[in-house]
Formats: structure tokens, C-alpha cells, sequence
């Protein structure tokens, strides 16, 4: 998850593979017209794109929803990466990031969650929707956490784990996959599951650092 608010260009060799290429492609943006805000709004519009394209339900509806989840989730860094080279930050445009941020990700999950409703009446003795809806909600709040996390401690307090330049969330460039194997379906009870489970786990980690004394 990108932000939008001042904080210093980092090297390239630190950052992970897909914000190296996002930095590469904004680059010769920095003196021009184009406002990391553009950029968020381009990528909020792919994302409900894909919410509405998952929501169809059908194998080539979901396709082309996991195709733009993958254009949404690097779009994702692209703002951020541009207001730390062109130093066209604000505070308005970082919560405006966080917001889309949010957003994006529930619709998504409740996108997956109404297409899967389309062809199976119940996952987990439960509503489909129900459980995109959770889904995407714990992962919101575990974006939030991070920030929190993150006011408090510094950036390396919330940095996700990482191994050869990939970060967890870039499991979500795999969709395309899960969606080709008809695995939507698994895909919504894992997220259902495993997103909770794992906010629980940030929470507890928030709460430490809050109580630590600085």
C-alpha cells in the first residue's frame, strides 16, 4: 500500500520489484503536469473496474477482474513513487490514497465475493457476499493498523515481510491464475478466513507498539 504524504526517495535496490518499475515508468512524470492525485484516481477507477468484472461471475468476467486487479495493484504504487521523486505531496492526497486504498479493497473483495454468489448459493455454511464483504473489510484494517503502526514507530516498524524483492501482498499478481483454475471460489473461503486471522495478528502488534514508551 502506497502513500501520498512527504517521505524521502528511498534507492531502488531497497524498494521491492514492482515499485522499482512504477518508479521507472513515473520518472518522466515528476516535472510535468501529472499529480500523484491523477494517478491515484486512475488506479481507484481500474480497481472498481475490477470489482464490477469479478461481480459478473462468469469464467470470462472473472478473467478479465483478476487482469485488472493485477493493472490495479501496481497502479497502487505508482503515487507514491511519484510524489517522493517530484516532491508534489499534501496531506489531502495522502488520505485520499488511504480512502481509495480502502475502498478498492472492499469492493474488490465484495465484487469476488457477488460473482462467486452468481453460481454457488453458499461457501463456509455462509452468503458469498457476507464473506467478500468480511474479507475485504479485515484487509482494510489491516492497511489501517499498518499505518497506525507506522505514525508510531517509523516505516520499518509496518514493513511487510519480504523475500527476493517480492512482499506479501504481491501474492495478488497471482489472481489471474486462481481465476484460469476456476479457484475464485477457494480463493473467497481462504480470504475469509485467513484476512481476519491475520488483522487479529496486526492488531496485537499494534497494540504492542502503542504500549511500548518512546
Amino acid at each position: 500500500m502506497t502513500e501520498t504524504s512527504p517521505a524521502p526517495a528511498v534507492p531502488a535496490a531497497a524498494l521491492p520489484w514492482d515499485a522499482r518499475l512504477a518508479r521507472a515508468l513515473v520518472r518522466p512524470l515528476r516535472d510535468g503536469p501529472v499529480t500523484p492525485n491523477h494517478l491515484t484516481t486512475v488506479r481507484l477507477a481500474v480497481g472498481i473496474a475490477a470489482a464490477g468484472a469479478f461481480a459478473g461471475g462468469s469464467f470470462a468476467r472473472v478473467n478479465l477482474g483478476a487482469l485488472l486487479l493485477v493493472i490495479s495493484n501496481f497502479l497502487d504504487h505508482t503515487d507514491g513513487e511519484l510524489a517522493r521523486l517530484s516532491g508534489k505531496t499534501s496531506r489531502l492526497g495522502h488520505w485520499y490514497d488511504l480512502a481509495s486504498d480502502a475502498l478498492v479493497t472492499v469492493l474488490l473483495f465484495a465484487g469476488i465475493g457477488a460473482g462467486v454468489a452468481t453460481h454457488t448459493a453458499a461457501v463456509l455454511g455462509q452468503p458469498p457476499l457476507l464473506l467478500g464483504v468480511i474479507a475485504g473489510l479485515a484487509v482494510a484494517l489491516i492497511f489501517y493498523l499498518r499505518m497506525r503502526i507506522e505514525s508510531l514507530a517509523g516505516k520499518g516498524a509496518s514493513r511487510q515481510g519480504r523475500m527476493g524483492g517480492f512482499e506479501t501482498e504481491d501474492v495478488l499478481y497471482l489472481m489471474p491464475v486462481v481465476t484460469l483454475c476456476n479457484g475464485t471460489t477457494a480463493f473467497l473461503a481462504a480470504a475469509a478466513i485467513g484476512a481476519p486471522l491475520f488483522a487479529l495478528w496486526v492488531l496485537y502488534d499494534y497494540r504492542r507498539v502503542a504500549r511500548t514508551p518512546r
